[in-house]
């Protein structure tokens, strides 16, 4: 380590190697399977945050939170005690069963939504202790292949303050209904494509579709009727991915010291300096992949925009779905063809 540190840099972004600029375009292009300039995605990141922040306001406010800026009152939003399971055996399992009423909830309106429905089991269980120290809040496994297990949500629960319950619903339609459990989980339903589309390496299209699941859990779906909380942690979730586009392509594309990317995400998220900093750190050693989700989320709203106005009262929202699901996963570009296909056909049937 000695012989590196006399040769290493501070600089965080990958612009500081030879090709630097090339290998990040690359890296984007291979991230998001787009052609989209880490400029567009800058600007595009900084116009999401603008929005995102006013409808957080919007929310906070009408809650009587209006001092301070909005990531300040999300932190204090986030520590009061009355949103927070208990840190104890029986409040981690009063957790666990709220997301299963969670589930069921959506589960029982998304026949309204989609064609197929994933037949596979879902479980919702405690990440394992051995690992929970090195895990994410929560991440989703695909049912194995041949049906031996079901598709798995799982919860981080070493401290349950980590999770309040009004940062809860977005989680589970992001990993689990109408998300990453749908797309994963039909997916192996689909007859005649190559296992590679059925497993899905594509991130743009695969965090896409969760992202898009959060939107329309709301939009369409109604989830948060009587949940002003939830929707605003369904914007909290959603700020921390647009952030994302801004910081990812600040450090690699026009120069931001690791520092100012950390203050960045600071201001905006209302994350604590070390979950924030282990973020940034991750984006340092692997440039471009932070951009995927939101990316991908943006994209296929505009397909179903430009479906919508093209097909007008034709438009059919659960063949829309079946569509982007049931196709296996595919680049964004040749998703949009898919999807202007289906457009030409339906004018024309």
């Amino acid at each position: 380590f000695e012989d590196m540190a006399a040769t290493a840099t501070h600089d965080a972004g990958i612009w500081r190697i030879p090709d630097g600029d090339k290998i990040y375009a690359a890296a984007l292009h291979s991230s998001t399977s787009t052609d989209m300039t880490a400029d567009e995605i800058h600007a595009i990141g900084v116009a999401e945050v603008a929005r995102i922040e006013s409808e957080m306001d919007a929310i906070l406010v009408a809650q009587g939170l209006t001092e301070g800026s909005v990531s300040a009152r999300v932190k204090q939003l986030m520590a009061d005690p009355v949103h927070i399971f208990p840190n104890t055996d029986e409040g981690r399992k009063e957790m666990l069963s709220y997301l299963v009423e969670l589930n069921d909830e959506v589960m029982a309106k998304a026949g309204a939504y989609f064609i197929t429905l994933p037949p596979q089991k879902l479980e919702i269980v405690r990440v394992p202790e051995y690992s929970q120290d090195s895990s994410p809040g929560g991440y989703y496994n695909p049912p194995a292949l041949d049906g031996s297990r079901p598709g798995r949500f799982y919860i981080n629960q070493k401290n349950t303050a980590d999770n309040p319950r009004w940062t809860l619903p977005t989680l589970l339609y992001h990993e689990a209904a109408p998300g990453h459990h749908f797309q994963l989980s039909a997916s192996q339903l689909i007859k005649d494509v190559p296992l590679l589309r059925k497993v899905s390496p594509f991130g743009a299209y695969s965090e896409g579709w969760a992202l898009y699941a959060e939107r329309i859990a709301k939009t369409d779906m109604n989830m948060y009727a009587s949940d002003p909380l939830g929707d605003l942690g369904r914007l909290q979730a959603e700020m921390f991915r647009a952030v994302r586009l801004v910081v990812d392509t600040g450090m690699h594309a026009k120069r931001w010291s690791r520092e100012e990317a950390i203050a960045y995400m600071l201001d905006k998220t209302g994350n604590t300096e070390d979950e924030v900093t282990r973020e940034i750190e991750r984006y340092v050693v692997w440039p471009g992949q932070a951009t995927s989700y939101k990316t991908g989320q943006l994209a296929i709203l505009k397909m179903r925009a430009k479906a919508e106005a093209e097909l007008g009262e034709a438009f059919d929202l659960k063949r829309f779905h079946e569509l982007v699901l049931m196709n296996g996963a595919m680049p964004l570009g040749i998703l949009e063809k898919t999807v202007d296909d289906w457009i030409a056909d339906e004018k024309g049937g």
